[in-house]
C-alpha cells in the first residue's frame, strides 16, 4: 500500500513540474532568421509564432511596384523557411524540458 501511495505522489509531483515547464515555455522566445537574416520569426517555446520581421532588403520599399511575382514568391518561401526553423527550435526546447521531468520516459500526448 504504502508503494501505491509513492507512485501517486511521484505521478502528482510529475503534473505539477509538467504545468510549470509548460508555464516556462510559453515564456521562452525562439527565434529563427533566413535570407540571411532579411527574415525573422519569433515564437514561444511551445511554438506560438508571436511576430515576423522583415528587413528593408527584404521589400524593395522604394518602389513596390517592381516587385515581381517571384520575388514575392522567393520571399513566402523565406517566411516559411525561418517558421519551419522557429518550430523546429521550439519543439527541441519542449522535449527536452519534458524528457527532464520524465526521466527520459516517453509518455504518450506529452510530446
Amino acid at each position: 500500500m504504502m508503494n501505491m501511495m509513492n507512485m501517486m505522489k511521484q505521478a502528482q509531483n510529475i503534473q505539477k513540474k509538467l504545468v510549470e515547464a509548460q508555464e516556462e515555455l510559453s515564456k521562452t522566445d525562439v527565434s529563427a532568421e533566413s535570407g540571411n537574416g532579411s527574415v525573422k520569426v519569433i515564437c514561444d517555446g511551445k511554438g506560438v509564432f508571436k511576430s515576423i520581421k522583415l528587413s528593408a532588403e527584404a521589400i524593395n520599399s522604394e518602389n513596390p511596384s517592381s516587385v515581381s511575382q517571384d520575388d514575392i514568391e522567393m520571399l513566402e518561401d523565406l517566411i516559411a523557411s525561418a517558421m519551419n526553423n522557429a518550430t523546429i527550435k521550439s519543439k527541441s526546447i519542449m522535449e527536452s524540458k519534458m524528457k527532464s521531468i520524465t526521466g527520459g520516459v516517453n509518455i504518450p500526448g506529452l510530446m
